[in-house]
């Protein structure tokens, strides 16, 4: 890698990518957008452990969060996946 930055984002997008509850996140994240509470439901897991990890993948930058009325509603970064890839790329 090139930068302090990128690194930064490789390590963290790994260290994320290392749970697999957050991979199953990502697997449903795939289909869409999703609100927690219907991100539980279909992971069949609490909230207070969902937030957890939520929470380890947007510091990694894996997925984005906005927020609508009390809803906060995830989805996937596209921009770090490539970071990513193109990592892996070189090997």
């Amino acid at each position: 890698m090139h930068s302090t930055t990128n690194q930064d984002h490789v390590f963290s997008g790994f260290h994320a990518l290392s749970e697999p509850i957050r991979i199953q996140v990502l697997e449903l994240l795939r289909e869409g957008e999703f609100c927690v509470g219907d991100m539980c439901d279909r992971l069949s897991i609490a909230q207070s452990k969902l937030s957890f990890h939520l929470k380890t993948l947007k510091q990694a930058g894996l997925v984005t969060a906005r927020q609508q009325g009390r809803w906060m509603y995830y989805s996937l970064n596209a921009d770090q996946f490539n970071i990513l890839e193109s990592y892996l790329s070189n090997y």
